[in-house]
């Protein structure tokens, strides 16, 4: 238990001293016009308020990767803790604020445009490609894990495949939509369910005394579990995820002022970071270790997490934790399609103000990912694991570059960087899903591979005019 207090008391304490010194590393300009203002075209721009978009990227943000993934994630014990507190303050928050500012300053450019900028044009198509796939595999695992829980909160009593379709069908009508007419207005809703969820587990956890396991020096390496790479791709959402990257230039085109930036891309991923350790103490503290894997065996993380807050809260309060864990992957899975339909539309230059436009998009996205349901859900975490790792890891890069060519401290995403480089370059040359090289020799390719990079990075010259261009200075006021 005081492991777990103290990791939620460092994760606010992260929001208003590190969070606040890198937003001063960024240097925000109060007087500069967002692009909300703008680009204002009443569908994807449209100014609106920081409580507003705070809770949507939240939402956003927060889909079933801070709860399955740390549930999954609590098999490697206590450690998981150490990775969502540093891993969330020194990688996610600054990941989420620089990708969402960043964007802020180039008229609320998604990352393919970012990476292409500041990494070179052959980089925005490697990187719109990772983004769309990462997005539809998001989207696809986001239809079909709260379809299981709907179908096994309801009893059965509707098809698996109704469920589906239902969801579906809102994801098209959130996508096309202007962003204000269905998110804008249903997320404060959706978001009071998430708050009543993870307060009802979070309290019930210290009001029952549940054991939580302490972190210590001979639980740092849980037997049998190799930690490198795998924790750090298990727990992705929570700590450190790529998709954030996809979401936030959606609220870099809502963004009222640069002011808000802290509370709204810093502050929410530390909030879900809260939402990860929440779920990950209560998997540690009800079953331990064997059982829990046996659970996650059989029916997936889906199994536990009905089986904690039924547990935790009773048949009605766990039934409303269920309904706030549903919430999660649909208020992702939702504006997944929307970013990609976004992402699509910066990529041809196809605007997007008429519906036919929006439409002819969206189509495509929405056959591919209805096929992808069709495939077994942990193959496709998997690949996701990966591929939102890899975007990271491009992410950061993309933050590095910026930082260092606008002369300032870019070391707080570097490192980061330079870490996540390794940790997905060994997984993809380790696993079954990749090269399936032994680990001694993943190693070596992770080593030369990170080594090329960092001196590529370091060894690249910045002129003055590029100092004075990474932002686009046609949208100050």
């Amino acid at each position: 238990m005081i492991t777990f207090l103290i990791s939620i008391v460092l994760l606010v304490v992260g929001y208003f001293t590190y969070g606040k010194y890198v937003e001063k590393v960024f240097g925000i300009k109060q007087e500069r016009k967002t692009p909300a203002y703008a680009q204002e075209d009443g569908i994807d721009y449209v100014p609106m308020g920081t409580k507003s978009n705070s809770l949507i990227q939240l939402l956003n943000i927060a889909g079933v990767g801070p709860i399955f993934g740390p549930i999954m994630g609590a098999l490697y014990g206590p450690v998981a803790f150490l990775w969502i507190v540093l891993g969330a303050i020194f990688a996610g928050a600054v990941h989420d604020y620089l990708t969402g500012m960043i964007s802020i300053r180039n008229r609320g450019a998604h990352l393919p445009q970012l990476a292409g900028k500041f990494l070179g044009n052959a980089m925005k198509h490697v990187v719109n490609g990772f983004t769309l796939l990462l997005l539809l595999l998001v989207g696809t695992v986001f239809v079909s894990a709260p379809a299981a829980l709907i179908h096994n909160l309801t009893g059965n009593w509707m098809s698996l495949g109704i469920i589906v379709g239902l969801i579906f069908v809102y994801y098209i009508l959130a996508t096309l939509l202007p962003i204000d007419k269905i998110i804008g207005r249903v997320y404060p809703i959706f978001g009071a369910l998430l708050v009543i969820s993870a307060i009802g587990i979070g309290g019930g956890l210290v009001i029952t005394g549940a054991p939580i396991p302490e972190l210590t020096l001979e639980n740092m390496h849980p037997d049998n579990v190799p930690i490198f790479p795998l924790l750090f791709l298990t727990i992705s959402c929570g700590a450190l995820s790529g998709f954030h990257a996809t979401q936030s230039p959606i609220i870099s085109r809502t963004t009222k002022n640069e002011k808000a930036g802290r509370k709204i891309f810093y502050g929410m991923m530390i909030a879900e970071a809260i939402i990860a350790m929440i779920w990950a103490a209560a998997a540690m503290s009800l079953f331990d270790g064997k059982s829990l894997s046996a659970i996650i065996a059989n029916g997936g993380p889906a199994a536990v997490v009905s089986e904690v807050s039924v547990t935790m809260l009773g048949a009605v309060g766990g039934t409303l934790a269920v309904i706030g864990v549903i919430i999660l992957p649909i208020t992702s899975g939702d504006t997944s399609f929307r970013s990609a339909r976004m992402i699509l539309a910066d990529y041809f230059n196809i605007g997007q103000k008429k519906f036919s436009s929006r439409l002819w998009i969206a189509i495509p996205m929405f056959v591919v990912s209805f096929l992808l349901t069709k495939i077994d859900f942990t193959l496709l975490w998997r690949y996701f694991s990966w591929a939102n790792q890899s975007t990271a890891m491009l992410a950061l890069w993309v933050g590095a570059v910026y930082l260092k060519r606008s002369r300032k401290n870019h070391w707080i995403a570097t490192i980061p960087a330079i870490f996540m480089t390794v940790v997905t370059t060994t997984y993809i040359c380790n696993a079954p899903i990749g090269l399936g090289l032994s680990m001694n020799v993943s190693y070596l390719i992770a080593g030369i591979v990170t080594v090329l990079a960092t001196v590529l990075f370091f060894k690249s010259k910045f002129d003055e005019r590029e100092a004075l261009t990474v932002d686009d200075d046609r949208e100050v006021a």
